[in-house]
């Protein structure tokens, strides 16, 4: 995995939070088309894997059962902060999406927008998601993938190794990573430039 673990993440997002919301405003209308997509119940338990600052909870109003993780500890303090403002009690933790500190089957849905293409292991981070959703849950991911069946053009193998460092790998496949899982793409859609939106279920 090169450069990229997940110390050098914790370190590097820890950099990146004061200025992060203002370069993710514009991944808002993929957020909330992800979530709006997801057809929620107000009764689902729903994980926000790699939670950053918060930035989906603008579209979680009424659920009140969110938990939220992520392995930088600022950024976890910036999402208590939105999740006060917005008056939605989110069970905010800091942890590492490889080793999920919960029970399995806890969750009826798993978010996971901007961490397979962030986080070192992306395998790992989808057995966990797998892990603690329920069966017949939903889950949605939204990130940088090459098309699928394809190998990475040339440039962004020579781009990866700075981008991998910097912010995120791009040359990841999802196919080839959720078939290392039982979780099945029930969809998948192009958004803007390498963005892809991912949705699926574990099965029954």
């Amino acid at each position: 995995m090169g450069f990229n673990t997940s110390t050098w993440n914790r370190i590097r997002y820890t950099f990146y939070q004061p200025f992060y919301d203002l370069v993710a405003v514009i991944f808002f209308p993929f957020r909330k088309q992800s979530i709006e997509e997801l057809d929620l119940k107000s009764s689902d338990k729903i994980l926000l894997l790699g939670a950053g600052t918060g930035l989906d909870l603008e579209f979680l109003n009424g659920h009140e059962h969110i938990t939220a993780v992520d392995i930088t500890p600022s950024m976890i303090q910036k999402l208590k902060t939105r999740a006060s403002s917005l008056q939605l009690d989110v069970d905010a933790r800091v942890m590492d999406a490889h080793h999920l500190d919960f029970g399995d089957e806890s969750f009826d849905v798993v978010i996971m927008h901007l961490i397979v293409a962030v986080i070192p292991d992306p395998v790992q981070c989808l057995i966990e998601a797998e892990r603690v959703l329920k069966p017949g849950g939903s889950f949605s991911i939204m990130d940088k993938f090459i098309d699928s069946g394809t190998k990475p053009s040339l440039i962004r193998r020579l781009l990866n190794p700075i981008t991998d460092t910097l912010f995120s790998a791009i040359d990841r496949d999802i196919d080839a990573l959720l078939a290392n899982t039982s979780l099945i793409k029930t969809s998948d859609k192009k958004l803007r430039s390498i963005f892809r939106l991912i949705k699926g279920k574990k099965p029954d």
